[in-house]
């Protein structure tokens, strides 16, 4: 038994680390994590209705994933190769650290636009550097979102777990 509470708290740890790192489904990891805890106590701390809690802030998550990158790409008129460029330079941006976590999705956005044929103007601020940097916010805005989400389902379990 104590190992499967062990490997709860891990997939809720890694799940964590998820939300920031483009590599894992954080909330999903985190859900997945709450779920086996609860099974394992047999479901007597946490009972369906605060899984069924659980599993609507999951899915709004996901949710979240796939409209804050877009909404911000989009209101700035990214082409497809800048939100393909933006998760390389995530993930490129994995290597460097916290501060490669914030320059990789903008600097991989640019260098999309920069490939679908959007030039810099001679001020440089181009259509690039704004498609760069609006898909930067919404990358921003939803890891904002899904913070709060996860957050959101510690305390809910934390409450279920401990009342």
């Amino acid at each position: 038994m104590t190992i499967l509470y062990i490997i709860a708290a891990i997939l809720v740890l890694v799940g964590l680390a998820g939300i920031i790192l483009p590599a894992l489904p954080g909330i999903p990891l985190i859900f997945a994590g709450m779920l086996l805890a609860a099974w394992t106590d047999g479901f007597d701390k946490v009972g369906a209705g605060l899984l069924v809690a659980l599993v609507v802030l999951t899915l709004l998550s996901v949710a979240v994933d796939f409209w804050a990158a877009a909404v911000g790409a989009k209101r700035v008129g990214a082409s497809r190769l800048a939100i393909v460029g933006a998760v390389v330079g995530t993930f490129a941006g994995l290597f460097f650290g916290p501060l490669g976590l914030f320059v990789g999705p903008f600097a991989g956005a640019v260098v999309g636009e920069l490939l679908h044929g959007r030039r810099l103007d001679a001020g440089g601020m181009g259509l690039a550097t704004k498609v760069g940097f609006g898909t930067w916010l919404g990358i921003v805005f939803g890891i904002a979102l899904k913070l709060m989400l996860a957050f959101a389902m510690l305390g809910l379990f934390a409450w279920g777990w401990w009342r």
